[in-house]
């Protein structure tokens, strides 16, 4: 048992391509029924190939849920660099990493999913390189946070224990999308989440310079859902 996925086709932009064909059924199946009880036989139906096809480009079931998590955690270490990139504000740079973070999640909410509930199923090896992934990931957060401690936009905080404060606070968009996503869009949590998490450990200059970020950053497209008026009343079920 290798940490690598090892496919039998040598062409990369082939095997990317099946990879992801195949990722995207094995999400909606392992997140609707759970990981254990799927096939392949199901993911290659759902996907729209054969069972020989997959076999091709993995060994096994764990091939395939392998996959799925190390996708989600490559995304935040490909995604926030480009985020960062031209940034040198400090302050500027804290926002695009964790608005980067929380975009990840939003796009690959199942798959953020079962990076909670079938890690656990990984083999030690493939454990312990998903962890690996997760603390290089929340380290590009943290090396914000220092940037902005330096510079005297944070007070003096722990930095490690804020991070995961955002990391987790990121994560619920995914855990409790149920709940958000009825009346939010993920730029509108984002902010709400932030400014409650700031506020203690932003100093003066800090207040500013996250002003002075939030005006230079692109404009986000409307959400269907935050642009809709708050209901004044439940609905009846």
């Amino acid at each position: 048992m290798t940490v690598k996925v090892v496919s039998k086709i040598e062409v990369p932009e082939l095997v990317a391509l099946r990879q992801r064909q195949i990722l995207q059924a094995a999400v909606a199946l392992y997140g609707k029924q759970g990981y254990h009880v799927t096939t392949i036989r199901e993911v290659a139906q759902r996907a729209g190939v054969s069972v020989g096809l997959i076999y091709q480009y993995v060994s096994d079931k764990e091939d395939v849920l392998f996959l799925a998590l190390t996708e989600v955690l490559d995304s935040y270490l490909r995604e926030i660099p480009r985020a960062l990139a031209g940034l040198t504000d400090p302050m500027a740079r804290f926002n695009a990493a964790v608005r980067a973070y929380g975009h990840v999640i939003d796009e690959r909410i199942e798959a953020t999913l079962l990076v909670y509930r079938e890690t656990k199923s990984l083999r030690r090896e493939r454990r312990d390189l998903i962890k690996q992934k997760e603390a290089d990931s929340n380290r590009l957060i943290s090396d914000c946070v220092e940037h902005c401690v330096r510079e005297g936009l944070f007070e003096d905080i722990d930095v490690e224990l804020f991070t995961y404060q955002i990391v987790m606070f990121c994560h619920a968009w995914a855990l409790k999308s149920w709940h958000f996503k009825s009346r939010l869009g993920i730029d509108d949590y984002l902010d709400r989440g932030l400014k409650l998490m700031l506020n203690p450990v932003v100093t003066t200059r800090g207040k500013n310079a996250y002003g002075r970020a939030l005006e230079a950053r692109p404009a986000a497209a409307p959400d269907s859902q935050s642009d809709k008026p708050a209901r004044k009343t439940r609905r009846s079920a």
